[in-house]
């Protein structure tokens, strides 16, 4: 069902896709208190991906469980890439744990929400995601980097397969993923701390991230041999966070 409020005053378009059209309703309700935001729910996973072909949402907001269907988000997730490669979107959780958040960010995930959490915090999620930011808390990071730590990916491969950074980016990449800070890959490297941030910079470039959280989750989704994770090219060099 689609409910929308004053689109004249909304700036960011929210699709809703939640486990039942009633607890849909309820979040996209809550998000409307917003005006800048434009709520639309929808229960049910086809029906979605049509609204979001014709609509083009802003940001996509999918439950992991659909339609009684545990783990159902997470290819509805992908689907939604493939139709409308600009949207961003969160993952909505009863419960988080290590291999449900990583699952969500290696299906192109750009923050994850539990609805243990206050609700008015999806709407600052709403926005920072739509910013371009990541939305996760720092349990929820730690989930990301232990697996890295446990297998980081190292050689970073476009769509063709062929490999996108040199011998010594591929290096920061695995120190990066094993949890070394720059100062401890510099000294690993026998590099000062600025040539480190050199590297991560060009690196950065040639992913097409912003942050090394970002090229995090790009290791960790080559690394589970899925579909790649695309992120929009950094806002500016200035805004690059290292």
């Amino acid at each position: 069902m689609i409910h929308s409020s004053e689109p004249s005053l909304a700036t960011i378009c929210v699709l809703l896709v939640d486990s039942t059209p009633l607890t849909g309703q309820l979040i996209a309700d809550a998000l409307r208190k917003d005006r800048g935001l434009l709520a639309i729910a929808d229960a049910a996973a086809d029906s979605a991906l049509v609204i979001a072909k014709t609509l083009k949402p802003d940001i996509a907001i999918v439950s992991e469980q659909l339609q009684g269907k545990p783990g159902s988000g997470f290819d509805l997730l992908r689907d939604l890439r493939v139709a409308v490669p600009s949207i961003r979107a969160v993952m909505l959780f009863d419960v988080l744990n290590r291999d449900s958040v990583v699952e969500a960010f290696r299906s192109g995930a750009r923050g994850v929400f539990c609805r243990q959490d206050p609700l008015k915090m999806l709407t600052r999620c709403v926005h920072k995601v739509h910013e371009g930011q990541l939305w996760v808390s720092g349990p929820e990071l730690q989930f990301l980097l232990e697996t890295l730590a446990h297998a980081p990916a190292t050689r970073l491969v476009d769509t063709q397969g062929m490999g996108l950074l040199s011998n010594r980016e591929q290096d920061v990449v695995r120190w990066l993923a094993e949890g070394h800070t720059n100062s401890e890959i510099g000294r690993l490297m026998n590099i000062s701390d600025n040539t480190v941030k050199n590297y991560l910079f060009r690196i950065f470039n040639k992913i097409g991230v912003s942050s090394r959280v970002e090229l995090l989750l790009y290791a960790a989704s080559q690394k589970a041999g899925g579909d790649l994770m695309k992120f929009e090219p950094p806002p500016s060099k200035g805004d690059a966070r290292f």
